[in-house]
């Protein structure tokens, strides 16, 4: 399958990447792009009035109301999660032996997230680690083995497990935060799956293969505290998850996408009316 890449913009990554034919993204759906960054923009769980948009904050390519995630925990986290689920979803897909959309996913939160997110880390004092999202992107197109890669992933998923413990206070306790992202990961899998369906292209699905990993991966270190503190959260999150894993079986886009469109999205509002 030709594999059709997003586009990205100011990455600095111009010399790297030039043999691969990824360059210059506005957002936009071109030949490379997804039908808009629209349906990866879910909003955060806990954004309300700041969400994309809103008048707490701006949304960045990845939906997340930077403004926001200078006061709020589950803003905050959600934009690690968006930079986690790319990382994800660039090993499992390295692993699968699909080497281009690996380096595009590794790459991608630098534009879609984290440079927006720059004031944010410098006020909580998390130092820059753009750099290894960069690295990891050149690594596979310079063909690295899937262990160096793998290594760089774990690298990059500690840096983001440390930038969590700077989040921002706003009396949210840690199981809440953990639903409130989760539950916006599985926003983000669902609103993907369902652009997924209206193309062959294989971006969609893997963006969304990534926000289901981080949603279950996040749920999984948190599910005992959610169950403690919010039992019908955790059942609601559970029930999704269930469902997001008929949707996205594999890091392999299935054949057909045939799981029932109204049932995830009804399971993801079920989830976000526990967690707010």
């Amino acid at each position: 399958m030709k594999v059709e890449l997003k586009t990205w913009a100011g990455l600095g990554l111009a010399t790297a990447l030039a043999g691969a034919g990824l360059a210059g993204c506005s957002g936009e759906a071109g030949e490379g792009g997804e039908a808009g960054e629209a349906g990866e923009s879910a909003i955060s769980a806990a954004a309300g009035e700041g969400g994309e948009g809103g008048e707490g904050g701006e949304g960045g390519e990845g939906g997340v109301a930077v403004l926001d995630a200078a006061s709020d925990p589950v803003v905050y986290g959600a934009a690690l999660a968006v930079a986690e689920a790319h990382v994800i979803a660039a090993r499992d897909a390295l692993r699968a032996g699909k080497e281009e959309p690996a380096a595009e996913m590794f790459a991608h939160p630098v534009s879609e997230v984290l440079l927006d997110m720059e004031p944010v880390f410098a006020e909580r004092g998390v130092d820059d680690f753009k750099g290894l999202f960069t690295g990891a992107s050149s690594a596979v197109l310079e063909g690295g083995s899937v262990a160096d890669i793998d290594a760089k992933a774990e690298e990059i998923f500690a840096v983001l497990r440390a930038a969590e413990t700077k989040a921002p206070d706003n009396g949210a306790t840690p199981a809440q935060i953990a639903a409130g992202v989760s539950a916006d990961q599985i926003e983000r899998a669902v609103s993907m799956y369902a652009q997924a369906t209206t193309t062959a292209q294989y971006a969609p699905y893997l963006d969304g293969y990534g926000f289901y990993k981080t949603a279950q991966a996040g749920f999984d270190r948190s599910s005992e505290a959610i169950l403690a503190d919010d039992p019908d959260a955790h059942a609601r999150i559970s029930a999704a998850l269930e469902l997001l894993a008929n949707a996205y079986p594999s890091v392999e886009r299935p054949a057909t996408l045939d799981v029932d469109q109204g049932a995830l999205l009804g399971a993801s509002s079920a989830v976000m009316l526990a967690v707010n």
